[in-house]
């Protein structure tokens, strides 16, 4: 089964969410999704006026496989990354932009919210939540043990017969 690269949970979930919901009352972004290169949604928030959100986790596997594709693209032309990618259509844009090496801000406007604004702002919020991600690579693994095993197996057969 394949896991998420990072556990963003507690504090470090708190202030993320709160960074992305920043970034969207900064900008007038509709939606935020931090997403990790494996296309699992880390986080996401939305504006309270923005209409029912796409959904999320195809949005989030689509633009991981997309993240992917063109850093084989970059590789090919010499380059070690294409930082952002900007999809742009007649009525709204999908910016992506590298949290990292393991992770990715996605954010999805409208045609009235000026892109250069957007990355101005989004490339301050990366600057931050990249510097939490680093905090968690030194937090070591939850290590469950056979007695947590045992326990919540106990526990589910109490539950369920």
């Amino acid at each position: 089964m394949i896991e998420p690269s990072l556990a963003l949970y507690g504090d470090a979930f708190e202030r993320v969410d709160g960074l992305i919901q920043e970034l969207l009352d900064t900008t007038g972004v509709r939606y935020g999704l931090l997403v990790d290169r494996k296309g699992f949604v880390l986080s996401h928030k939305e504006a309270l006026w923005a209409p029912r959100p796409p959904a999320l986790d195809s949005v989030a596997t689509l633009v991981a496989s997309n993240a992917a594709a063109t850093a084989a693209l970059a590789n090919m032309l010499g380059e070690r990354t294409f930082s952002e990618q900007i999809h742009q259509g007649e009525n709204g844009t999908l910016y992506v932009e590298s949290v990292g090496t393991d992770s990715l801000l996605t954010l999805i406007f409208d045609a009235s919210v000026p892109l250069g604004k957007v990355k101005v702002y989004a490339k301050k919020s990366i600057t931050q939540i990249a510097a939490i991600l680093d905090e968690l690579k030194d937090i070591p693994p939850v290590q469950l043990g056979e007695d947590f095993s045992a326990g919540a197996t106990s526990l589910l057969d109490d539950l369920l017969g």
